[in-house]
């Protein structure tokens, strides 16, 4: 059976001129001045969709290259007013049926971009595009439920009959910035708790003066990143393989997103020293007044000191101190015990399949397609807890 992108492809000449540009494109292809100023205009941000870092993703970042689009333009000024990358469900997860998969940009949210001037107009010619690439429905993985994006989709399938089916969902932690940093840390910690924290900062501080460094310019940026690589590696996730550094695609995408994302002041990456070692480092993301925590790495040899949990304190003081930053997304998973603790805000995020025809029986095939993986994956992670314990 051939993807989505072959069959827009072989249509008859008839069908394909009757549509004013092809229903998908190459990522790449997006003019970047337009998508700059689409996520300028976005009703919902969404860091991992920022030009810089979504085209450095699908150029080199390992099983995510090569995404294609679903791009709706304004009917008469030609303005780019939406925006989804997507790939076919072939493709994404060896799935033979016509459906459309969000790309996934190497971080936890795909809600795509919707010019909050054209929310209603945007969300109908994106649906209408997967129409007439051939699919019969769109995945959208790790989108934001009740977020700005999904809503504008929900209200254009409410009017077309049609209604969102969620495969999966969990509630994730955020930060309200605008509250002041001390109350809050207060408050969701407890005296306690965060005396035992100062006691343990104390003690890292026999290592030399800790030092809380944020990088935001080019020249800044990137000996920042290689500090916070070599901190990745050194740790679990070089254990077990999924550092940044141990995988050259991965490598070259960070390296390239991070400088390009520099230059429009929408990365910072943030690190804590005991005197002149790094103990913990992060990738921070900004797009609009919201900010996103993308990774974190460790030195270990200090992990009795909490290093990862300081860090996240002195962001949690830099970010309410931000008049620009309203609010910052953990990306993390749920139940994270690091962030969960600290950061004390919750939204939903998950994984829905929207049909784009009615009484279609095919998206009841897709549907239970992806039931079906869904279970396999998670008896898959009950089997490598099991392990690891």
């Amino acid at each position: 059976m051939v993807d989505i992108a072959q069959q827009a492809a072989i249509k008859p000449a008839s069908a394909r001129h009757a549509v004013a540009a092809p229903a998908l494109v190459p990522l790449k292809s997006i003019e970047s001045g337009q998508w700059r100023a689409l996520a300028q205009r976005a009703v919902e941000p969404n860091g991992y969709y920022l030009p810089g870092w979504a085209l450095a993703v699908s150029a080199t970042a390992r099983g995510r290259t090569d995404a294609s689009a679903l791009a709706a333009f304004d009917g008469s000024s030609k303005r780019l007013i939406g925006l989804m990358p997507v790939t076919s469900l072939r493709r994404a997860w060896k799935i033979p049926l016509p459906a459309l998969v969000s790309a996934h940009p190497y971080g936890t949210l795909c809600s795509p971009l919707i010019d909050r001037d054209a929310t209603v107009e945007a969300a109908a010619s994106l649906l209408r595009q997967a129409r007439e690439a051939g699919a019969h429905a769109l995945v959208l993985n790790d989108v934001a439920l009740d977020g700005a994006a999904m809503n504008a989709l929900k209200q254009v399938l409410d009017r077309d009959g049609l209604k969102p089916r969620v495969l999966s969902s969990y509630i994730r932690a955020s930060l309200d910035a605008t509250q002041d940093s001390e109350t809050l840390l207060r408050d969701a910690l407890g005296t306690k708790k965060l005396k035992e924290l100062r006691r343990q900062r104390h003690r890292l501080e026999e290592h030399g003066p800790v030092v809380f460094d944020v990088a935001r310019k080019p020249e800044e940026i990137t000996p920042a990143l290689e500090t916070f690589l070599q901190l990745e590696a050194s740790g679990w996730k070089g254990k077990r393989g999924t550092a940044l550094l141990q995988h050259a695609g991965d490598a070259t995408f960070i390296r390239r997103a991070i400088p390009a994302l520099a230059e429009t002041a929408q990365c910072e990456i943030i690190t804590l020293r005991a005197g002149t070692t790094p103990v913990a480092a992060g990738i921070v993301l900004r797009h609009q007044d919201r900010a996103f925590f993308f990774k974190l790495g460790i030195d270990e040899r200090f992990a009795r000191y909490s290093p990862g949990v300081q860090l996240t304190l002195d962001l949690t003081r830099h970010l309410c101190a931000d008049p620009a930053i309203s609010s910052a997304d953990s990306t993390a998973s749920a139940d994270h015990p690091m962030i969960n603790p600290i950061w004390r805000e919750r939204f939903a995020i998950g994984d829905v399949l929207i049909p784009l025809r009615r009484h279609d029986p095919v998206v009841a095939l897709i549907h239970g397609a992806l039931v079906g993986l869904n279970v396999a994956h998670e008896a898959a992670r009950r089997v490598i807890r099991l392990l690891r314990k």
